[in-house]
C-alpha cells in the first residue's frame, strides 16, 4: 500500500490551497494551520510534514516551494535529503536483520567484519558501533566527495585505521553509515540500496532511497541554508579539536551542505545522511514501531525488538553540555519538550538543519517533518512547533494507541 497523497482517504479535511496542499483527517486541523502559519512567517522555503496514529495516516501537508530560485513548487511527491534522519533508517534494517537472529548486537562488530578489528578496535561490539562509541567519527585519510560511491574504499579505510582517543563518545555524523551500511552487507549480503528497496520500501510502498535513482532527480527539493552554523566549542583536547576538523571537512560535506544538492552525492550511498525520502514515506516507515512492530495485519518486528530500539545503550554530554541519548543507532528523546516534542519519550532520529522523524512508544503515532531550509543557527523551532501541534490534535481526538 503507498500512501501518496493523490488518493484523498476518505474522512478527511481537504487543504488545498494556494500555499498548503495535501491533507488532515478530522480534527487535525490545528496541524494544518501551524504549518501554514509556519509557511506565512517566512519560517520555511518548502516543507512536508505527516503523521501517523495507530497505522493510518492522519496528516499529510506540503508547502511553498522546492526551489527557491525558480520557484519550483512543493509537490505531494516531492522528496528531500533527510541527513540523519538516514540513520533511523539504517537503525531498523539492521533491527530487522537482528530480529531475524542473523545479527547479535553484543557481538562484536569484527565477528562479523573482521577488518574492523585492526588496532584494538576487534572488543567494540556492534551495540557500542551504533551507539556511536566506536572511535572512528571521522576518517583520517583524505576523503573527496568523489569517493563517496566507492563504499569498499571508504568502509576499508574505517576498518583499517586507529581509533581516535576519545574520552567520551563521539557522534559519527557521516562514518556511521559506512559502519551500519558495511554491517548490513557482510550479514546479509545486499548493499543498503538493495536491501531498502527489498525490504521496506517496496512491501510498504515507500518512496525512500539511499542511493537515488537518476530519473528521480527531479523530484528532489533544492536545499537552502539559513544562518550561521556555530563553530565547534574550543578544546584544549588536541585529539578532539582534530576531530572537530575532520568530521567538517574530510570529506567536505557537513562543512559545505550545499554539496548534497548534487547529483553525485544523491547518487551515493550515505547511508548515515544522504537518504532520500517524502516525509509521508518516513512518517509510515516508524509506524511499524509505532505499532509494537505490527502493521496492517503483518508481523514486522517482534515486541522484543520494539523493546530494543527504544532501550537507552548511552547517554553523554558534550564538552558545550550539548546532551545525547542513544538504543542501537535511535535517538531518544532527553526530556519532555525535547526535540521529539511534548511526551517524556520519543523514537528516531533528527537531521541536520531541522528535519526530524520517530514516534512516541505507547500512543501509536509516529511522524515526519522534512524541510528544504536548513537552519543552522541554534534557533529552529519548526518541529518542535508542529509536533505540539499534533499531540495536541492526537490528545483531541482521542484516537486510541
Amino acid at each position: 500500500m503507498s500512501l501518496r497523497s493523490d488518493a484523498t482517504p476518505p474522512g478527511d479535511t481537504s487543504l488545498d490551497g494556494p500555499q498548503v496542499g495535501g491533507w488532515v483527517a478530522p480534527g487535525y486541523e490545528g496541524v494544518r494551520e501551524a504549518f501554514a502559519a509556519q509557511l506565512a512567517a517566512g519560517a520555511e522555503a518548502g516543507a512536508s510534514f505527516a503523521a501517523t496514529a495507530g497505522g493510518r495516516p492522519v496528516v499529510d501537508l506540503h508547502g511553498g516551494v522546492a526551489d527557491s530560485a525558480t520557484g519550483r513548487p512543493w509537490e505531494a511527491d516531492t522528496a528531500t535529503v533527510v541527513f540523519s534522519g538516514t540513520k533511523g533508517v539504517m537503525s531498523l534494517c539492521l533491527l530487522l536483520l537482528a530480529d531475524r537472529g542473523l545479527l547479535d548486537y553484543d557481538r562484536p562488530l569484527a565477528s562479523y567484519w573482521p577488518e574492523f578489528g585492526a588496532h584494538g578496535k576487534g572488543a567494540t561490539t556492534v551495540r557500542e558501533a551504533l551507539s556511536h562509541q566506536a572511535g572512528v567519527p571521522a576518517f583520517r585519510d583524505p576523503v573527496g566527495v568523489g569517493d563517496l560511491a566507492d563504499h569498499d574504499r571508504l568502509a576499508g579505510l574505517l576498518a583499517a585505521q586507529e581509533p581516535f582517543a576519545l574520552d567520551r563518545p563521539y557522534y559519527h555524523a557521516l562514518t556511521h553509515g559506512w559502519i551500519t551500511g558495511e554491517l548490513l552487507r557482510r550479514v546479509d549480503g545486499r548493499d543498503a540500496a538493495t536491501f531498502i528497496a527489498e525490504e521496506l520500501s517496496g512491501p510498504l510502498g515507500l518512496d525512500l532511497w539511499v542511493g537515488l535513482p537518476e530519473e528521480l532527480e527531479p523530484r528532489v527539493s533544492v536545499l537552502e541554508l539559513r544562518g550561521d552554523k556555530p563553530a565547534a566549542p574550543p578544546t584544549d583536547d588536541p585529539v578532539r579539536a582534530e576531530v572537530d576538523r575532520l568530521v567538517e571537512t574530510n570529506p567536505p560535506l557537513l562543512g559545505e551542505p550545499f554539496l548534497f544538492n548534487e547529483r553525485a552525492v544523491h547518487a551515493a550511498q550515505v547511508a548515515g545522511a544522504g537518504g532520500i525520502a517524502t516525509a509521508r514515506s518516513v512518517a509510515r516507515l516508524y509506524s511499524v514501531l509505532a505499532c509494537d512492530g505490527e502493521l496492517e495485519g503483518r508481523r514486522w518486528l517482534s515486541e522484543d525488538a520494539v523493546r530494543t530500539a527504544r532501550t537507552e545503550v548511552v547517554q553523554w554530554a558534550n564538552p558545550d553540555g550539548w546532551p545525547n541519548r542513544y538504543s542501537v543507532g535511535f535517538q531518544l528523546q532527553i526530556s519532555s519538550g525535547g526535540a521529539f516534542g511534548p511526551l517524556a519519550e520519543g523514537v528516531g532520529h533528527g537531521g541536520f538543519g531541522g528535519s526530524q522523524h520517530g514516534y512516541w512508544p505507547g500512543t501509536g503515532v509516529s511522524f515526519s517533518y522534512c524541510p528544504n531550509r536548513l537552519v543552522v543557527d541554534g534557533t529552529d523551532q519548526r518541529a518542535v512547533t508542529l509536533l505540539a501541534a499534533l499531540h495536541s490534535a492526537w490528545r483531541g481526538t482521542g484516537t486510541p494507541a
